[in-house]
């Protein structure tokens, strides 16, 4: 479980309904059981018996992990496919929808697939590719739909419009208005309207409103807010006569609790974006599903699949005659070596990997021990993979005057095993193609963006800073802009020294941030002499991983948390 999971896992003793309150909401009884090898989460009302039932079959945060991937949600090694210690991949993903589904089918069961967003960034091919790929292996497993993610838009929008040319499925998010003079215009739906089983199924999407910071969707694509939107769209789709009402969401864990108790009318949520794995199985994992009262009193059903296609969401939905869900049995199927990959499709992964294989196999520099880049430390605190990216840039520039290096930790996307390090690695670590940038910054600047940086830890946003040249402290009691960034020590000459307001420090950053990027935009409105530098970061990364050969990861104290009481 991800550290993103926590706050999620909290927030149940506010939002999710308890059992006894289930009872009171629902009249029904919880019931946990196992079979073949399946924790079910089971939710019953008396309603139920007779009434119409959906399987959904769900993904979400794929981010183009097109080939099978380690522990470290990079891409597995020949070493770890022949000891069989690889996950997901389009092959699995492929053979165990296509298993579900015809077992759902042939016991003339009602089902859909459903993509909950962000398939575009996180491998080398989408670096090559720019989404043909994903959409490719999308068509042929046969996804219903696809809502939009924030990633999607990481290289503009003229690059979703040519993915939604390629796909053969509706793709579809509702609080996004993209302009008419833009490629992409008519290209995303609203909603869509399934007929399944002689029921109409309608699916809305939200998309989360801070993509206009976190990607690059243009000006010719705006964002209303997400509960705003839904409130008012519910009741349109419903005066469509559609009653079972599902949301595909993009927005979070923890934002479609609050979804699900503030909109009344949506039925269940698909979720995606936090990267939220929700299990029957896995120690410490929130149950799937999650349970959150709406205003109406009734109980919707939450669920998400992890991310990086390491699972499968299986979920059945049994819908009351108001079009509730009085019934959700099901839980989220780990893709594991247990899963054979499709054959076809591994050969046609092989074939599409040609191009980029000598590329991705090229030798860095050995490293010493596992270097930690994952989502729940780097986003949290002080992670090993920041060090490495932040000392990386300040090596670099060190010429240039920098003294001070910031990196998001959401801009860092894997971990590095021990060994001999690959430029493959160093892009699944950075696979953004953001460049090396400088400027000068005032003392109290530096110190304002890093208050706004830290204050979404708890939920795991990617504007957590990781840094170099700086250390500070970060008191979790103190609320969010309320001051939680103390301390902050800068080196000067060898010493550590309190940080100067007044004073200009030069700092070094990725392109992204300097333009405001993740929420800094102090760095956009305030710098002094931006530059982008040019070479990009994981060039910058694999030249330091070689001039620090045998690389030892490590852990400096930059970053002093201080827990809440």
């Amino acid at each position: 479980m991800s550290k993103e999971d926590t706050p999620g896992a909290n927030a149940q003793n506010t939002t999710a309904l308890s059992r006894r309150r289930f009872l009171q909401v629902a009249g029904a009884s919880l019931v946990v059981a196992s079979g073949g090898g399946i924790a079910h989460f089971s939710m019953s009302t008396a309603h139920a018996q007779g009434a119409f039932k959906l399987n959904v079959l769900h993904i979400n945060d794929m981010h183009s992990r097109v080939e099978s991937i380690s522990r470290f949600n990079s891409t597995c090694s020949a070493e770890d496919q022949g000891e069989g210690k690889c996950f997901g991949g389009f092959g699995r993903l492929a053979t165990k929808i296509w298993e579900r589904r015809k077992a759902l089918e042939d016991a003339g069961e009602n089902v859909v697939t459903l993509d909950a967003g962000d398939q575009f960034q996180g491998s080398l091919f989408y670096t090559t590719y720019k989404g043909k790929v994903e959409g490719e292996f999308m068509n042929k497993i046969g996804f219903d739909l696809m809502a939009v993610g924030n990633h999607e838009f990481d290289n503009g929008p003229d690059v979703l419009a040519d993915f939604a040319d390629l796909i053969e499925f509706p793709l579809i998010s509702g609080n996004i208005t993209i302009a008419d003079t833009e490629k992409l215009h008519g290209k995303v739906d609203e909603w869509a309207i399934l007929d399944v089983g002689g029921e109409k199924i309608g699916v809305l999407s939200v998309l989360t409103p801070d993509t206009v910071n976190i990607a690059s969707p243009g000006p010719g694509v705006t964002f209303q807010d997400d509960i705003e939107y839904l409130k008012e769209a519910v009741t349109r789709i419903r005066a469509e006569g559609v009653t079972k009402v599902l949301l595909l969401s993009h927005v979070g864990f923890n934002r479609d609790q609050e979804i699900a108790a503030q909109v009344e009318g949506i039925s269940a949520i698909i979720g995606g974006h936090s990267h939220t794995l929700l299990s029957n199985t896995e120690e410490g994992a929130p149950s799937y599903a999650m349970l959150v009262e709406n205003p109406a009193g009734k109980a919707v059903p939450i669920v998400q699949a992890g991310a990086y296609s390491k699972h499968l969401g299986d979920i059945a939905l049994t819908f009351d005659e108001e079009g509730y869900v009085a019934e959700a049995t099901g839980d989220t199927l780990l893709l594991d070596a247990s899963v054979e990959p499709d054959a076809e499709i591994e050969a046609r992964i092989a074939e599409l990997a040609g191009p980029i294989e000598t590329m991705k196999a090229t030798e860095v520099g050995e490293v010493a021990a596992p270097i930690d880049g994952s989502r729940e430390t780097c986003r949290a605190k002080e992670c090993e993979m920041g060090v490495l990216v932040t000392d990386a840039i300040l090596a670099r520039t060190a010429d240039l005057g920098v003294t001070i290096a910031i990196q998001n930790g959401g801009g860092l996307r894997a971990s590095i095993d021990q060994g001999m390090a690959t430029v493959g690695d160093v892009l699944s670590v950075l696979p953004f193609q953001n460049t090396l940038a400088t400027m000068k910054l005032k003392g109290a600047d530096i110190v304002g963006s890093l208050e706004a940086a830290v204050n979404d830890i708890e939920n795991g946003a990617g504007k957590f800073p990781q840094v170099g040249g700086l250390k500070f402290t970060l008191d979790l009691n103190v609320d969010p802009d309320g001051g939680r960034v103390k301390d902050v020590m800068v080196q000067e000459n060898g010493e550590w020294v309190p940080i100067d307001p007044e004073k200009e420090y030069t700092v070094g950053t990725n392109d992204f941030m300097r333009k405001g990027g993740d929420g800094y935009a102090l760095f956009a409105s305030n710098a002094v002499d931006p530059y982008d530098y040019g070479p990009g970061m994981e060039e910058v990364v694999a030249e330091y991983l070689a001039n620090n050969a045998p690389y030892q990861p490590k852990l400096e104290g930059r970053i002093t948390v201080i827990e809440k009481n």
